[in-house]
């Protein structure tokens, strides 16, 4: 289990890497696909569906949503693409507010529809149907797409891991760690593998890549920013902390439906939703993070 789950990590890395050098509709269309699958996940896990079934009336509404919603992020979301322009930040105001706009809106409307689709069926499915339908349409779809717009960014390439740091690091710095020293349980009944030492391993751990990260990449004039290698430091373990919350909601919508796993996509990992749920949270975290301090 443990060289399968090493493989795939590896496999998920380079893929990752991969999406992340090439940008642009590349990176927004990987995202896409892995937000539809997590989608997916997310409500069959919660019961607006079956495993095994076609998607029903909820699923599909769902799935033209988060498309309409990732087609206008590519067309708009430049707008939001702050520190994009020789590192000088000039935020748009009106591109920033059509890019939100039209975004929102296109939330609403799938929201509307997924009403419409409860009246017309009523009372044959009940009133928690559009609002778990509703809630995985934004979990991961709109949630990852702030991997691209981190990446929109001058020199987005090189912030963007930052994501990854709060997450993937931190979680193999918090596993080593609770492994080794790990007595206290962190979250018993959500987690009963997870322990305080751990969560604080994680979190130092991702501060101190963090900064090593940052220090890199100041030393080798690729980006500099001011007080770098300090904001990276401060932006890994603030994200390491949230990731560590969205790793045990994830943990916590499974054990409400008891579920041991959200699919078997990844061998050794499980589904998307699986290995993406720290990865889910950090990602807008580290986008406004990244406005207020590196701005």
């Amino acid at each position: 289990m443990f060289l399968t789950r090493t493989i795939s990590g590896i496999a998920l890395v380079i893929l990752a890497f991969g999406a992340i050098w090439a940008g642009d509709w590349v990176l927004l269309l990987t995202i896409y696909a892995v937000s539809l699958i997590g989608f997916l996940e997310l409500t069959r896990a919660m019961g607006v569906n079956e495993k095994g079934k076609r998607p029903n009336a909820y699923e599909i509404i769902g799935i033209i949503g988060i498309t309409c919603y990732d087609a206008l992020m590519y067309l708009y979301g430049s707008g939001l693409g702050l520190l994009r322009a020789g590192g000088d930040v000039k935020l748009t105001i009106t591109g920033a507010a059509a890019a939100a706009f039209v975004c929102l809106m296109v939330m609403i409307l799938t929201l509307l529809c997924l009403m419409a689709v409860y009246v017309l069926t009523f009372p044959k499915t009940k009133c928690d149907v559009p609002i778990r339908t509703f809630f995985a349409c934004i979990y991961a779809p709109v949630m990852l797409s702030f991997i691209w717009l981190i990446r929109e960014w001058h020199g987005g390439f090189y912030l963007v891991w930052l994501v990854f740091i709060s997450s993937w690091i931190s979680d193999t710095c918090a596993y080593l760690v609770g492994r080794t020293f790990g007595k206290h349980k962190l979250a018993p009944v959500l987690s009963p593998k997870k322990s305080i030492e751990g969560s604080v391993g994680g979190i130092l751990g991702a501060a101190l890549i963090g900064f090593l990260y940052g220090f890199l990449l100041q030393k080798t004039n690729t980006l500099a920013l001011p007080n770098q290698a300090l904001y990276f430091a401060l932006i890994g373990g603030i994200g390491s902390v949230l990731s560590q919350l969205g790793d045990l909601a994830a943990s916590g919508i499974k054990r409400d439906h008891d579920i041991k796993d959200y699919g078997k996509l990844i061998p050794g990992h499980g589904g998307i939703m699986d290995r993406f749920d720290s990865v889910i949270v950090t990602a807008p975290l580290i986008y406004f993070l990244g406005i207020f301090l590196l701005a």
